[in-house]
């Protein structure tokens, strides 16, 4: 059971931490590191960028508890 429900959370945190990994914005991509417009400024996030940000962050967490504890009950 136990194993169960590990496996289950296993699978579907990663896909949520790519989904909110994917949802995340940037405003120039790539383009501040060669020159482009809006490197020279630092931006605080704000709203609902800010919950993505912390959420992504805890996904990340709970994917490597999670991961931890299957190696454990590994039987």
């Amino acid at each position: 059971m136990l194993k169960t429900i590990l496996l289950v959370l296993q699978i579907s945190i990663p896909v949520l931490l790519m989904v909110c990994i994917l949802v995340q914005q940037k405003g120039t991509a790539l383009g501040s590191s060669f020159g482009g417009e809006g490197g020279g400024f630092y931006m605080k996030k704000r709203g609902l960028e800010k919950k993505v940000f912390w959420a992504s962050i805890v996904l990340a967490a709970l994917f490597i508890a999670i991961s931890l504890l299957n190696l454990l009950f590994i039987k």
